[in-house]
């Protein structure tokens, strides 16, 4: 009489539901998807950011009449660097480039016969980095813009 019910008709044995398959499940495909998303936002911010173009300003000024400037350009996508020794100071100087650009560094190098020097890094956006040294052989360096 145990697969019966009280009233005498036969009871109905209904299989188990699992949970546990559908709570892995859940568990697995949540954070599956919300990286996918968190990709692919970051992902569209970088194409973003690749294709915008940017105005970077270097200048240099001082009483140091010895220096060599050093700073990056950029040509059809590819990084270089720019040496030289101007004359007189103040100097400045402009690039263009397009895209992502993080980590450039501008050096102002005095030579031999001293002074000071101040240099500045100005990008399109704000982003500004200042530094100045003063004596022989000493260097100003504007970097992470």
């Amino acid at each position: 009489m145990s697969d019966q019910d009280p009233d005498g008709l036969p009871e109905v044995v209904r299989p188990r539901r699992r949970l546990w398959p559908w709570v892995l499940l859940l568990t697995v495909l949540v954070p599956a998807g919300a990286a996918a998303v968190a990709v692919e936002v970051v992902a569209g911010e970088l194409t973003g950011e690749a294709a915008r173009p940017l105005r970077i300003t270097y200048e240099v000024t001082g009483t140091a009449e010895d220096v060599t400037i050093t700073y990056p350009t950029w040509q059809n996508g590819f990084l270089s660097t720019a040496r030289l020794s101007p004359r007189t100071l103040p100097w400045a100087g402009e690039t263009r480039t397009r895209g992502f650009m993080n980590g450039g560094s501008f050096a102002v190098t005095i030579g031999a016969s001293g002074g000071a020097v101040a240099c500045a890094v100005t990008v399109d956006d704000g982003t500004v980095r200042t530094a100045t040294a003063s004596g022989a052989f000493a260097t100003a360096t504007c970097d992470g813009f």
